[in-house]
């Protein structure tokens, strides 16, 4: 008995205000998390200048947005569990100071390769804040509680996709592109600060792993053998790769195919992340009333008919319908993601670093893999991103669908 009430302690949510501030953490967390959105954003604008610049092809550029979502992948897979043995704080401290660094580095590359390798290194620092920012909120809470967690900080990193493009733009009047990483490097620098001086432990040290490798392995393990974690990061890996396809392809689609200029090319971004933002905090509310695991299949279904919409309307070369379709479809996101990660998260409280882990390097490594295809396969058309897109959320609902099935008469979801 005495051992089930120390269990129950120990996996009872704290508070936010015990541990550092409720509305304080919200932030600082979904800045953490919004460090890889970022960085991909905010340079957006700025493709088809570096291509000029180092006379290179788009496909050698948008190398630069697979390198950071490598980075990304290897940076949570590495920090995870680390955070797990060590707490929190320490490792987010130093990858975020590392992020800054990097960034700063980015500025000054000399060719199209070196900046390729070291978006590698910054994505590999900047992997540190999100991981570690999803494991927090694990610690807090769990459930439809966590569903609803990280569907407030949608309102928060979601600022990330909406602001990133229009101040790439702005900045890419005053100065080059040299000048967006110093913004990030700006960006990273008084982040690492505010972590620094803000951010709680909410690991304490009786929870931490103790294990070496050995352990962490076996954490590994144990999440690879979970038909229902494996499902829902996947479904998530899935759905980001149609996201990252958005994100390597609009660029050229709208300022090249449909020749936009790239202040409307932001300003049509910015929509989209607003809807993204908004589907988020409806996701919220719509959490009293269904299980995240209804609202999710739910959600990507319909990004499913409009990754279908787009198709048509990039085959016909209908703006308007690419448009609108690109609206539901980065919408429907708003619920994807935080109900995928709440119920992949679910199962593993006691390893919640690692667990994070290996979701985030699942979704950096597939979207890696989805970016540079709509370059290869040509930016003359709005087909090749639309095609990508509809394969990946037809996938993600199939995933769903079959590796899930029996979760609610589990308890899952």
């Amino acid at each position: 008995m005495a051992v089930l009430t120390q269990q129950a302690t120990a996996l009872r949510p704290p508070t936010p205000a015990r541990r550092g501030g409720g509305g304080a953490l919200l932030v600082l967390l979904g800045a953490l998390t919004a460090v890889g959105p970022l960085s991909m954003d905010l340079y957006l604008p700025a493709f088809p200048q570096i291509a000029d610049g180092f006379a290179v092809p788009d496909a050698e550029v948008q190398l630069s947005l697979t390198a950071c979502l490598i980075g990304l992948a290897l940076g949570q897979l590495v920090t995870g569990p680390l955070s797990d043995r060590w707490g929190r704080r320490r490792p987010v401290v130093a990858g975020v100071a590392a992020y800054a660094l990097a960034s700063l580095l980015c500025a000054f590359a000399p060719s199209a390769s070196a900046l390729v390798a070291l978006r590698l290194v910054q994505g590999l620092a900047g992997g540190v804040g999100v991981v570690v920012a999803r494991a927090i909120v694990r610690d807090l809470y769990s459930g439809g509680a966590a569903a609803r967690y990280f569907s407030r900080l949608t309102l928060v990193f979601g600022l990330a996709p909406i602001a990133g493009p229009s101040l790439g733009s702005l900045l890419l009047r005053f100065t080059s592109w040299r000048g967006v990483f110093v913004a990030l490097a700006v960006i990273g620098a008084v982040l690492a600060a505010a972590v620094a001086w803000r951010l709680p432990e909410t690991l304490p040290a009786e929870r931490r792993s103790t294990g070496g490798l050995a352990t962490t392995l076996g954490a590994v393990r144990r999440l690879v053998a979970d038909r229902y974690f494996i499902g829902y990061a996947l479904a998530q890996s899935l759905a980001y790769a149609g996201l990252f396809a958005y994100i390597s392809g609009s660029s050229f689609v709208f300022q090249d195919v449909f020749a936009l200029p790239a202040g409307v090319f932001s300003l049509l971004f910015g929509v989209n992340a607003v809807g993204l933002v908004a589907v988020g905090q409806l996701n919220a509310r719509l959490l009293d009333r269904y299980p995240p695991r209804t609202l999710l299949r739910a959600t990507l279904a319909v990004g499913l008919g409009a990754a279908l919409a787009l198709l048509a309307g990039a085959a016909i070369g209908s703006l308007v319908t690419v448009v609108v379709a690109l609206f539901v479809f980065v919408g429907t996101m708003g619920m994807v993601m935080p109900n995928g990660v709440a119920l992949a998260l679910d199962r593993h409280s006691r390893h919640a670093g690692t667990a994070a882990a290996v979701l985030g390097a699942a979704q950096s490594t597939v979207g890696a893999l989805a970016a540079p295809l709509v370059g290869l396969a040509g930016t003359g058309s709005a087909v090749p991103m639309a095609l990508i897109i509809t394969a990946a959320a037809g996938l993600s609902l199939t995933t769903v669908a079959v590796l899930t099935r029996g979760a609610r008469s589990l308890g899952v979801g």
